[in-house]
């Protein structure tokens, strides 16, 4: 099959369905300049990961921070959502697609103006007191002196997604596999399923009846179990750009 029958053939399955749900890993993120954790060029080559270690982070917060500014509040604050991102939002929009799974904790979704997004692992954009549980939004503080504390109690702010050694973050956790229950199409986007629990969502969708429609640069985990019923080999953007365009 030719990739434009592919193209043609997603968009049919997207149109029939009554719930469609995307699934979202790294690789729609990396498309807007944030790189994956793992792999070659992933940040874990070049940090060292036990700044995320939750322990480690109670016991070195202004070690832990300063790395945690440096990539999630310097570096990763200037990406922006691409194609993929506002076309997801636009389907959303045209009642295509009812709701976003994402693993990615960026907040892209939401700024790109998708309604319904579960972050399973969390989001950057707010912080959290270890102590009391208050919360704030990023924007509105000042992160130039290290660990940032609570104004309330005074306790150590965490930013508010998941870190080694930490429970997947309730309601969204829950909602999750839920929302894959609930869907008859599943769009997965840049992910390779090798994160869990995270990865057991596709397949709870799959056990529910649900056609899955896998958009990859490469193989998944997904694609070499024979999850995938279609698989459109290529990034996120070109896919979408196609998935538009035969839409219109």
């Amino acid at each position: 099959m030719t990739m434009k029958e592919k193209i043609k053939e997603a968009v049919e399955l997207i149109k029939s369905s009554t719930h469609t749900t995307v699934f979202t890993g790294a690789g729609i993120s990396v498309e807007s300049g944030i790189p994956p954790f793992r792999g070659k060029d992933g940040l874990w080559s070049k940090y060292d990961p036990m700044v995320l270690d939750i322990n480690y982070f109670y016991m070195h917060p202004e070690k832990s921070w300063k790395v945690i500014r440096e990539i999630f509040y310097e570096y990763f604050e200037k990406a922006k959502p691409n194609f993929a991102h506002y076309a997801i939002a636009k389907l959303g929009g045209m009642n295509l697609v009812q709701a976003v799974i994402t693993q990615n904790i960026d907040g892209l979704h939401t700024e790109a103006g998708s309604k319904t997004v579960y972050e399973f692992h969390g989001t950057s954009k707010t912080l959290m007191c270890i102590e009391c549980q208050e919360k704030y939004e990023v924007e509105n503080l000042d992160l130039s002196n290290i660990p940032p504390c609570c104004t309330r109690c005074g306790g150590i702010l965490k930013p508010d997604f998941i870190f080694f050694g930490e429970a997947i973050p309730e309601p969204a956790g829950t909602l999750s596999f839920e929302e894959a229950e609930k869907a008859d199409v599943f769009i997965l986007v840049g992910t390779s399923g090798k994160i869990v629990p995270a990865s057991y969502i596709p397949f709870r969708a799959k056990e529910n009846g649900a056609k899955i429609i896998e958009i990859n640069k490469e193989e998944s985990k997904y694609t070499l179990e024979h999850l995938s019923d279609l698989f459109l080999k290529e990034n996120a953007v070109e896919i979408f750009k196609m998935i538009m365009q035969e839409l219109n």
